[in-house]
């Protein structure tokens, strides 16, 4: 007799653009894993409805995109620690008793992708992380974990910087790490490291850093990809930085999702290079 293979899938609204599909095919294809993962539409108000749905089904995971892992840290019974930091979750996974327990992988994601991906290390390093909404929010606790020397969070809304610092004090006296916010028009200081976790790629907006904020050879990195980093990272490199968007960021968090249900570590750079190529 056959096994039905497991049911996993990502969840957001679009979700015709995703690539985490492709991502988990070439994973379970390369690891010998028997599952099916595929695009899941929510309606903007309908996510609970939907996870249920796809529980229902059989579902034993599912990754989450925006809007909705905000919500998706609200509908699990369990939660991690970098949930609990970050208020969102972007990873679901199915207990045996039918709830929900929800985990945040982007920040290993984009902590892999800067230290395997870059070949930059964090530790000791000065580290500006711009934005403060739910992408930040998401990689500031895994960011703390790798000890740099300092991380300055800087936001367009300064009390937004700063209740993300107060939330993180802790993690960060712990790892002995300098954490600050800062204004974004009074921004000071020059960075080893340049995060860009704003929505200003894709609005097309203006540049949320100074000129002045990367050191020579800096690392510019911006979590979108595609279309929407290219006006960053050409910025970044008429700087003198070294610019990389987050495909790599975006691979590494799928990766690190498909060990949490499978137990299996997948060959993220392999295929991060496939889907360059791609």
């Amino acid at each position: 007799m056959s096994t039905a293979p497991d049911l996993y899938c990502v969840v957001g609204h679009p979700i015709a653009h995703s690539r985490s599909p492709w991502i988990h095919a070439r994973f379970a294809a390369l690891t010998g894993q028997a599952l099916v993962y595929e695009p899941l539409l929510a309606p903007v108000d309908g996510f609970a409805d939907a996870l249920a749905a796809f529980a229902a089904r059989g579902g034993r995971g599912c990754n989450v995109t925006v809007p909705f892992k905000h919500e998706a840290a609200q509908c699990a019974s369990q939660i991690s620690q970098r949930v609990q930091l970050a208020g969102a979750a972007n990873t679901l996974t199915r207990q045996p008793d039918g709830s929900w327990h929800a985990d945040n992988t982007d920040g290993l994601g984009l902590v892999a992708d800067i230290v395997q991906g870059a070949g930059r290390p964090i530790a000791g390093c000065d580290l500006l992380l711009a934005g403060a909404g739910g992408a930040a929010a998401g990689v500031l606790g895994p960011l703390l974990t790798q000890q740099p020397r300092r991380i300055v969070v800087t936001n367009r809304t300064a009390a937004r910087a700063q209740a993300l610092v107060a939330l993180h004090a802790e993690l960060a006296a712990l790892h002995k790490v300098e954490l600050l916010a800062q204004d974004q028009q009074g921004l000071k200081g020059d960075f080893d490291i340049v995060i860009n976790a704003t929505a200003s790629s894709l609005e097309g907006g203006a540049i949320p850093v100074p000129a002045g904020a990367l050191r020579p050879g800096a690392l510019a990195y911006d979590m979108m990809y595609g279309p929407a980093a290219q006006g960053f990272l050409d910025w970044a490199r008429a700087q003198g930085g070294q610019p990389r968007d987050g495909l790599g960021m975006l691979v590494h968090q799928a990766a690190a999702a498909f060990a949490l249900w499978r137990g299996v570590q997948p060959p993220a750079a392999q295929v991060l290079a496939e889907l360059r190529g791609r």
